[in-house]
């Protein structure tokens, strides 16, 4: 398996002069993902917890229903010039057939809507509606998650250059934190570990992540029937548009000790609704 870090050498210029010495960066390499054999896509991924991608990647496009629609997933092919196993080529067995795309499309590392070409399409219809906003958890502790997941973050303490996602219950325990070059991916592979884990619908879990809070990332927790989404930093406008339509809440801003609430806030105590 490659390692989610690599040295390179690098040059750094100070006022004081040059230093040149070796850096610690975060890998980035394609991961192909096939379904009984035929290439689905091409994704840009830091290694790691592929498996939990798969799922979540598949879950989000609606291919299937949960972690017993697959039967196997396995590393096959992907050799480098000395023939040895990249591990960058991963086969899906389905319990049931599914339609493939004419053609595989290719997905980058920051791709949310993969394949889709109209908002129509985007909008899918979440198999798990988010439950009744109710109380579900104290404002000060929502607002301290992030810091929680940052203190996950080991590979970002390494290279500054990861996204992070985490599910967290309404405690505040942290049960799962994903570390990828994509934020996307990072979400799918959270929500790809809660498949496995028969832990979705998420309807008593929080999403964290570690940057904004887009449309896609929102319509990720709603698939998931995750209720409540928190961002370190600003939401888009369709973000919240999808937020408050499909009955999640959605925090921006979540740092330190303070928090911005855009939809329900119904679920969060300490927060007045309307």
């Amino acid at each position: 398996m490659s390692r989610v870090t690599a040295r390179r050498r690098m040059r750094r210029i100070t006022p004081s002069g040059e230093i040149i010495r070796p850096d610690t960066l975060a890998v980035e390499e394609p991961l192909e993902i096939r379904i009984r054999g035929e290439s689905l896509t091409v994704t840009m991924r830091t290694p790691g917890h592929d498996i939990d991608l798969v799922h979540g990647f598949l879950f989000a496009e609606t291919l299937i229903a949960g972690a017993a629609d697959i039967h196997s997933a396995r590393y096959c092919a992907g050799t480098d010039d000395e023939g040895r196993n990249t591990y960058n080529v991963l086969d899906v067995g389905l319990h049931a057939p599914i339609v493939l795309p004419d053609r595989p499309f290719l997905t980058t590392g920051a791709c949310g809507l993969c394949g889709r070409t109209a908002l129509d399409e985007i909008r899918m219809r979440t198999r798990y509606p988010l439950p009744r906003p109710e109380p579900l958890l104290e404002a000060e502790l929502l607002a301290g998650l992030p810091d929680r997941l940052r203190s996950h973050q080991s590979v970002f303490d390494a290279t500054g250059g990861l996204h992070a996602a985490g599910l967290f219950t309404a405690a505040g325990e942290v049960l799962a934190v994903r570390e990828d070059i994509g934020r996307h991916n990072a979400v799918d592979k959270v929500v790809g570990w809660a498949l496995r884990e028969n832990r979705i619908p998420g309807s008593d879990l929080v999403l964290v992540v570690s940057g904004r809070a887009s449309f896609e990332l929102v319509q990720k927790a709603v698939l998931a029937g995750v209720p409540v989404l928190a961002a370190v930093s600003a939401p888009s406008s369709l973000a919240v548009d999808l937020a408050e339509e499909s009955g999640l809440t959605l925090a921006g801003f979540v740092r330190g000790q303070t928090l911005n609430i855009y939809s329900h806030p119904e679920r969060i105590r300490g927060a007045a609704a309307g």
